[in-house]
């Protein structure tokens, strides 16, 4: 007789971790609105607007981070293209976003801005439908999906895989790129989306919309790790961790890695796709650099940081990594890059866990520490 789902969902937790997950979940969407919206600004629990934003784009990547530690923690596939399906998803909600303007732009026409720049006189036939919430929300799971699907297939077939499938991936997100980089794709160009106005009708900017789309990110996190937590410990998950550690092995006793390999790659991209569209309302543009080589890179550094294998490693790795970003980009730009370099440098050759696994190791050594004092102490006692 198979386990229920919720009873899986709930056996893959011990009781403290869902603990925390309840601390965060009230965190994020009782306590956050009080201190933001309540307290006033003088008031030391006050949360600025600044903090929301910040902490709501860090959310949006570590569920990215999460997405990308499913493919290479858990199944050994290392890429370096995911900031497109982040992008792609990203790119939908904010087409659903510029429809939203209506005339309030500042040519004041039906046609998003850009377009009246390029002097277009109709909507380009993949727009079409992209005023609907539900559509546009449809399209941001679909369409990473699709290609995420068709490119996985076709790789994984092949049998493609270590630095191999790395390259093809980088390749393929910096074509996209180039691609949304041209005007006549429909896509904003140099620019991509921005100047949002409203969202199912609310002020974009209000604060009250600001700490919704916080508090969807937070849920989302939460549901991304839950889903994730889920897959890893059930039957799939094992097999999915033997194909990483021999796959020859596993082909020899009867599964085909293909399937295997192409759900969790097609799930990783759909993760991203919603991460980029939770993204792209709370920081208010979307613009091809997000396609960069550069990005996808910085989200393998996230995990490897965090502890790639450990699922919430990722996280925390999402967080050290940005919150450093945050504040070197404002005080020394200039040493930025050599700060992240280093630090991948430092994860890699002294903490090939993470931070997650130094954490573990300080634990073990100290208990160890405990329980060697704790005989002499009887002892001497005695």
């Amino acid at each position: 007789m198979r386990t229920p789902f919720l009873i899986r969902l709930g056996r893959s937790f011990d009781a403290r971790s869902w603990q925390l997950v309840g601390l965060f979940a009230a965190f994020a969407l009782v306590a956050v609105p009080i201190m933001h919206l309540v307290l006033p600004p003088e008031h030391p629990l006050h949360l600025s607007t600044y903090f929301i934003t910040l902490t709501g784009k860090i959310l949006c990547y570590a569920i990215v981070a999460v997405a990308m530690d499913l493919i290479w923690g858990y199944g050994g596939i290392l890429s370096l293209g995911h900031g497109l399906f982040f992008a792609l998803g990203g790119y939908a909600f904010g087409m659903y976003l510029m429809r939203q303007i209506g005339r309030d732009g500042s040519y004041q026409s039906e046609l998003p801005d850009f377009m009246v720049f390029l002097d277009w006189k109709e909507l380009p036939w993949f727009w079409a439908g992209s005023d609907s919430f539900l559509w546009v929300a449809l399209l941001v799971l679909v369409v990473p999906a699709l290609i995420a699907f068709v490119f996985g297939y076709f790789a994984f077939r092949s049998r493609i895989k270590g630095v191999y499938f790395s390259i093809i991936t980088q390749a393929l997100t910096y074509a996209a790129m180039l691609l949304f980089f041209r005007n006549e794709t429909g896509f904003g160009g140099n620019n991509g989306f921005t100047d949002f106005k409203r969202i199912l009708g609310y002020s974009i900017t209000a604060p009250e919309t600001r700490v919704v789309l916080f508090g969807l990110s937070a849920l989302a996190l939460i549901g991304t790790l839950l889903l994730a937590r889920y897959l890893v410990t059930s039957k799939y998950g094992r097999v999915l961790t033997a194909i990483r550690d021999a796959e020859s092995r596993v082909m020899f006793i009867g599964y085909n890695p293909l399937w295997y390999k192409l759900f969790v790659w097609t799930l990783s991209a759909m993760l991203c796709a919603i991460a980029g569209a939770l993204y792209v309302p709370q920081v208010g543009i979307i613009n091809p650099s997000e396609m960069s080589v550069a990005n996808s890179i910085e989200i393998a550094i996230w995990v490897a940081v965090g502890g790639r294998g450990t699922l919430i490693g990722p996280v925390i790795g999402a967080f050290i990594v940005n919150l450093a970003k945050s504040w070197f980009t404002v005080s020394f730009p200039e040493y930025w890059l050599f700060f992240l370099g280093t630090l991948f440098i430092v994860a890699t050759l002294y903490l090939p866990q993470g931070v997650v696994g130094l954490w573990f190791k300080l634990r073990a050594g100290f208990r160890r520490e405990g329980g060697e004092l704790a005989p002499t102490t009887r002892g001497a006692g005695a």
